[in-house]
């Protein structure tokens, strides 16, 4: 009997640290940089990490999150935007020299092989599909009536393999096979069927539930991406009347309101003092480059990222509800975990969570507002907020919490956003795309020759 007691002690003893150690391994070591340009090297490597070595196997795509206390949880689930986000990673890994370009293309054929097999509804991807047999997961829950195709993360998704068009369709024989197949899937994906004979897109469509969902598409949110891609769909496309009465709500969301001081421009869905939050200035600008560019209402969507993130910045600094830490260089607030659950955090919900990501993927628009963000998680918080993925999810001073878990959509938007901020390669990237152009053109976007077409 004594002998059993000293075993259950020793296996106790045994496995209390094996797991203080798997908590320790996960930890980064900090690295001291003498410049700005290799510390932001690093860290877009970190975040690369999450769609590289910390992809599904049998897709090489995105895992829709990582719980470092449970690492088994929904590591069958694939996500579809942030896989898209994650794709665009590669690119930036490729020519940041993070991988060889033969290791990218070897990749990047295994996922465009996957999405060919995966189930697709009328041309779209779900919101999530099972690894290794490429089925769709219902989103959130099985009883949610969201068992089919996902018009913003197949837009999502697209956006990047474009981008991987771009960039491939002139290389060698294998490479221009991988953009063939890219375009043929880009060419069946049915824009047209999801309007519903509305001058608007719908979200979702399930073979089950049809449109019982019920969700127009309509701004301002994360969504231009599928009316751009919509507009410029070579085989399915929508009008300019679907992009201007469905997405602009016949120019009612267009804003003359301010805070700060600061023009809103448009009006966010979270209501006419609000913006929201932060990864509506990520998801769809991965490829799209809006500079110099206005639309028939006058929105120019760079102007329109530029203040949603400065008054972001400023609502932080300003911080009304007394957060513990909030400040100049503390600040970011969009979707992610916090004590009460997980949650869409922005001006109007504001939990006292702060998410990395979010001021990371803002700094096209807010360079020295992101920068400042990005010292102080990195030396000032440290390894404790660091892992091998990057910054963890999301943390409260105020809770004294730090979430130690990896989200795709807020990891996989990061190198690419950053990398916009330094080169544009994705920019160019999708810029490039004659489609986009010819959608840009047939929306009635002006300044287009002025955006130097590619």
């Amino acid at each position: 009997m004594n002998y059993q007691k000293l075993l259950c002690a020793a296996l106790s003893l045994f496995f209390l640290i094996f797991h203080a150690f798997g908590q320790v391994s996960d930890k980064q070591k900090l690295k001291r940089f003498d410049n700005d340009e290799d510390l932001l090297t690093h860290v877009q490597r970190m975040y690369f990490e999450y769609m590289w070595s910390g992809a599904e196997p049998s897709s090489g795509l995105a895992r829709v999150r990582y719980y470092v206390d449970d690492p088994e949880k929904d590591k069958d689930i694939i996500t579809v935007g942030g896989s898209g986000f994650g794709i665009a990673g590669i690119l930036v890994g490729i020519e940041r020299g993070f991988i060889t370009r033969e290791e990218g293309v070897d990749r990047l054929e295994k996922i465009v092989d996957f999405l060919q097999k995966a189930e697709r509804h009328h041309g779209m991807w779900p919101h999530w599909i099972r690894a290794y047999t490429g089925e769709t997961v219902p989103f959130a829950n099985p009883t949610s009536k969201d068992n089919g195709g996902d018009v913003a993360e197949s837009a999502f998704l697209m956006q990047s393999l474009l981008c991987v068009r771009q960039y491939l369709q002139d290389g060698n024989e294998r490479e221009i096979a991988i953009a063939s197949k890219i375009n043929q899937m880009w060419q069946e994906m049915d824009w047209d069927f999801y309007r519903n004979e509305n001058d608007f897109l719908f979200w979702h469509w399930s073979p089950d539930y049809a449109w019982e969902k019920n969700f127009p598409l309509k701004g301002y949110n994360e969504c231009l991406m599928p009316y751009l891609l919509g507009a410029a769909s070579p085989t399915h496309p929508i009008s300019k009347l679907t992009y201007y009465n469905g997405w602009a709500r016949e120019g009612a969301m267009v804003s003359e309101g301010e805070r700060y001081g600061i023009p809103f421009y448009v009006r966010h869905n979270t209501g006419e003092e609000h913006v929201g939050p932060m990864f509506w200035t990520a998801f769809s600008y991965i490829g799209f480059d809006g500079r110099g560019l206005q639309d028939e209402l006058g929105i120019n969507y760079w102007d329109v990222n530029v203040s949603h993130a400065k008054i972001q910045h400023a609502y932080c600094i300003e911080n009304p509800k007394g957060f513990k830490g909030y400040g100049d260089n503390c600040w970011g607030l969009t979707a992610g975990y916090s004590v009460k659950g997980y949650s869409a955090h922005n001006t109007k919900n504001d939990r006292g969570i702060i998410s990395p990501s979010a001021s990371l993927a803002a700094f096209p628009f807010t360079p020295e507002a992101s920068m400042k963000a990005l010292k102080y998680f990195y030396y000032e918080m440290g390894e404790e907020l660091m892992g091998k993925y990057g910054f963890y999810d999301s943390f409260s001073q105020t809770e004294n919490l730090i979430n130690k878990k990896y989200l795709a959509n807020n990891q996989c938007q990061v190198a690419p956003m950053i990398e916009n901020y330094r080169t544009g390669l994705l920019w160019d990237l999708f810029m490039s795309c004659p489609e986009i152009q010819e959608g840009l053109e047939k929306l009635g976007f002006q300044g287009l020759k002025d955006n130097d077409l590619r």
